[in-house]
């Protein structure tokens, strides 16, 4: 592993890939590192359906009218799933579980990106949670929460530019939003 901080820095979202599978042990990593996740109170209420038929990849990529198009061309997508019966944090938890798949993808040198499903609707207008749920045949107790997309990168990007980070949302000991002089005539939080 490269150290962490260069791992954060280069891990940009990939949405071409090449046609490049991945190999089992690479897909066994990825979802290796899901299930290792830390979860409210050790809860683990996340489930997963890893995909990489080509047909369905493209079926998933029609879930939502805009940002799942990556899908058809990922070599492998994972459902993140949860259920909320298991833990009242069942959302914070799958998206952990999410990321820690993502760094995984990044420290083998493979490419993700997340496509956003929960609260999501499809081209139609309905949801993309339930289309998801009819094509993977997904249990009505579990939500949908994302898609991550994997593969090998057809294009790389530049690493993050340190030098846009947004440090004006960082505060010590209370948040003084309120007090900025954007904020003119509206009173401060203490």
């Amino acid at each position: 592993m490269k150290n962490f901080a260069t791992l954060i820095r280069n891990r940009r979202s990939t949405r071409h890939f090449t046609d490049q599978a991945l190999t089992p042990e690479q897909a066994e990593s990825l979802l290796k590192a899901a299930l290792m996740a830390p979860s409210s109170r050790g809860r683990a209420p996340w489930y997963f359906v890893a995909v990489d038929d080509r047909e369905r990849l493209r079926g998933l990529a029609q879930c939502k009218p805009h940002g799942a198009d990556f899908l058809a061309e990922c070599s492998l997508a994972v459902a993140v799933l949860a259920n909320p019966m298991e833990s009242d944090v069942w959302e914070e938890d799958a998206a952990i579980a999410a990321i820690y798949m993502q760094l995984q993808a990044e420290d083998l040198g493979l490419g993700s990106c997340w496509c956003q499903i929960c609260n999501r609707e499809t081209a139609d207008g309905g949801s993309a949670a339930d289309y998801v749920r009819q094509l993977l045949d997904i249990p009505y107790q579990l939500e949908v929460v994302a898609i991550i997309g994997f593969g090998h990168k057809a294009q790389t990007q530049p690493p993050i530019d340190e030098s846009n980070l947004a440090w004006e949302k960082i505060f010590i000991n209370r948040c003084t939003l309120m007090d900025s002089p954007t904020d003119e005539g509206k009173e401060p939080h203490a």
